[in-house]
């Protein structure tokens, strides 16, 4: 188990132009694209920002140019978010092609000196993504691009997409296009085509609220356990905390749980995870406790959605627990948590959300919830723009949730990244880093994989 420590102050860039529109290189389609409730939820109100690293440079004119035909597909990418004239607080995408905003910058650093202070992210990375000046939210453009030029010949490429339009699986699908259309620019060959109407997701008429939705139920205002949270949570700042899990230290996690119970990594991480961050934090044992994560709903609907979808199909699932339950127990307990509440999202329960958020536009309740999102088996770090795969893939910025995120080299380990209290940062990690330095035996190892040594298992 290896704790990251360092950061790296980024310098200021300097711009020697002004950034500019890349718009799709030959006609689209004009119209209006709905969004879906799981796309214009208040909570994903903002962009996915990734960040890239890369030892040779990529020509900025050819970026531009294979980004304009990718756009030919990707057209809502290239459109602007507007309020809707039948409800101001549902969003759609007016497809007028106006562009992506592409901006290039220098900046005074190496690709190595970046390296060793890339564990976690500060508020001086924020300089390696242009910003726009926006009213709000629905001004900015859904796609933002920044080209930074390093001093040793690299680069580093930023992206910000807007997660109305895209989940992860959406945002890899069109990095990877944009990608394969700059390294085989007289390739016709997309590898998914993408698709873009978001109508299978509508709400049905009438409405069917079937479910409780605990993802959505808050802690009552007069809670003293909950107030104590808040207080936790806001009186300090955050501190992040970058850790890298192995193969090994992720087989330990799954065989705890054997034979009684068999687990992905995710589950086992996941699970794992939550209870280090409860741990730290020492709540009142009567509080009740969430985990929300993330979970892939396209081949789960009913019929399923087309290959292609790149719009929101995930849902949150949660898991819930008081924390004396989940401290005081072991590692079965908490991965079982994790597994019924994976096992309850069905059609009917993603239409009766899809419905619950038609009623009222609701946030999930993040009150006493650690949010999870998964970065780690959609293949961001394998981005190749014909130059070679990226050196580091990560996230512009460490945020209150937590992120598993891939490590370049290595398919079956995570980087966890989430920011804490800055008090409880060292215990965070001491809980994290628990019984998980000792070298695993090979028997061990072919015990958890049934004798098939690392194996690849999914969200």
């Amino acid at each position: 188990m290896e704790a990251m420590t360092k950061s790296i102050e980024i310098p200021d860039c300097y711009y020697p132009k002004e950034p500019t529109l890349v718009c799709p290189s030959s006609s689209t389609p004009r119209h209006t694209l709905y969004l879906s409730n799981l796309d214009d939820q208040k909570f994903l109100r903002f962009s996915i920002k990734y960040l890239y690293v890369f030892k040779r440079p990529i020509v900025v004119e050819s970026l531009k140019a294979s980004l304009s035909k990718a756009l030919v597909e990707y057209y809502p990418l290239a459109g602007r978010l507007r309020s809707s004239e039948e409800d101001e607080e549902k969003l759609e995408v007016d497809c007028n092609g106006e562009g992506a905003l592409l901006a290039e910058g220098y900046v005074d650093l190496t690709a190595d000196e970046f390296l060793k202070g890339s564990a976690k992210p500060n508020r001086s990375w924020r300089k390696l993504l242009y910003r726009v000046e926006a009213q709000n939210f629905v001004g900015v453009p859904p796609l933002i691009i920044q080209v930074t030029h390093l001093r040793c010949g690299g680069m580093i490429l930023c992206t910000a997409i807007n997660h109305c339009l895209c989940d992860g699986i959406g945002t890899a699908q069109f990095l990877h296009a944009w990608a394969q259309i700059n390294a085989k620019p007289n390739s016709d060959l997309m590898m998914i085509t993408p698709f873009h109407d978001r109508h299978m997701l509508k709400p049905r008429i009438p409405l069917e609220i079937s479910f409780s939705h605990p993802e959505f139920n808050g802690h009552p205002a007069h809670d003293p356990s909950f107030n104590l949270l808040t207080q936790i949570l806001l009186s300090q700042p955050l501190a992040p905390v970058s850790l890298t899990f192995t193969p090994s230290h992720v087989l330990h996690l799954k065989k705890q749980c054997i034979p009684s119970l068999k687990c992905t990594s995710f589950e086992a991480l996941a699970s794992h995870v939550w209870r280090a961050w409860v741990k730290s934090l020492d709540l009142p044992a009567s509080l009740r406790v969430k985990l929300l994560f993330s979970v892939n709903v396209r081949k789960k609907l009913k019929p399923e959605l087309p290959r292609g979808y790149y719009g929101n199909g995930f849902v949150l699932g949660c898991a819930e627990t008081s924390v004396n339950q989940l401290v005081t127990s072991n590692a079965h307990y908490g991965v079982k948590l994790v597994q019924e509440a994976k096992n309850c999202i069905d059609d009917s329960y993603i239409r009766s959300m899809i419905d619950l958020l038609e009623e009222k536009r609701m946030k999930p309740d993040l009150s006493a919830s650690l949010v999870i999102s998964s970065w780690s088996k959609l293949g961001l770090e394998d981005l190749d723009f014909g130059e070679g795969r990226p050196l580091h893939m990560g996230t512009l910025a460490s945020e209150i949730y937590c992120l598993f995120l891939p490590v370049t080299g290595d398919l079956h380990a995570f980087n966890v990244l989430i920011s804490v209290p800055q008090a409880v940062a060292e215990r965070f990690e001491h809980y994290c880093l628990k019984g998980l330095d000792s070298r695993e035996e090979k028997e061990d190892i072919e015990k958890v994989n049934g004798g098939r040594g690392y194996c690849l298992d999914v969200v």
